[in-house]
């Protein structure tokens, strides 16, 4: 949209076809940039694609498993033929592996956890560093949560995944402060109204909670051309 502060910009979110993902897709299209939206369901990116494109954004499609590492090196050199940069990234898509004493974590459930949460993020990060250089002001956010610092009993494979990503995340952000424009964040969403709240938490009232659309200014602000942050965990509320 004209005039918008990320009005421009490149910007791919992964985990885009529901929740949180689709809330921060529609409000940075809404705010001028061309959103590269990211889900493994095709029929919820086309969702996600006509609400933008009736507000009058714009957006692509790429219907990709994060679990496939070979397909987001392929994802970074499609990118750059197309657009010759990255200038923003949002590391949402995680999955919560079920809840259950340490010990008793399916290897499956464990593996699929560090999969998506940890490894699929370096992927992103080993794709598409160079990317986010080539822009003018790269800006890197990823989804994080309070477990990953508070662990509470049942959420082990969760909380470790979380504390892995932040870890990974403020490392590369020390890594490129001082040769890079790119600023790397995390943000802790807090409580909303979203499907991997409802699998944890599965009698209680969602409408209690906040939907995801009401915090996505604070990713707008963290992905800005103007924002100074770095290597920083920002509490969405």
């Amino acid at each position: 949209m004209p005039g918008g502060r990320l009005q421009g910009r490149i910007a791919l979110v992964t985990g885009a076809s529901r929740g949180l993902g689709a809330a921060i897709a529609r409000r940075f299209a809404a705010e001028g940039a061309h959103v590269v939206l990211l889900a493994r369901t095709q029929g919820a990116l086309e969702d996600v694609d006509d609400q933008i494109r009736r507000a009058g954004g714009q957006a692509t499609l790429v219907p990709l498993d994060l679990k496939d590492g070979d397909a987001i090196d392929q994802m970074g050199a499609a990118l750059y033929q197309r657009f010759g940069r990255l200038d923003i990234l949002v590391g949402n898509a995680a999955v919560l592996g079920g809840l259950s004493p340490v010990g008793h974590f399916a290897l499956s459930d464990w593996a699929e956890v560090m999969a998506v949460n940890v490894t699929a993020n370096w992927r992103l990060i080993r794709s598409f560093d160079a990317l986010l250089r080539q822009s003018d002001a790269g800006r890197a956010i990823f989804v994080t949560s309070g477990v990953a610092r508070s662990p509470h009993p049942y959420w082990g494979a969760y909380a470790a995944s979380k504390a892995a990503l932040e870890t990974l995340a403020q490392t590369w952000a020390a890594e490129v402060a001082a040769t890079s424009p790119l600023k790397v964040n995390l943000v802790s969403p807090g409580i909303v109204r979203t499907r991997m709240r409802a699998e944890a938490f599965p009698g209680e009232d969602p409408l209690s909670h906040p939907e995801p659309d009401a915090i996505a200014d604070v990713f707008v602000d963290l992905a800005a051309p103007d924002c100074a942050r770095t290597g920083d965990i920002v509490e969405a509320y």
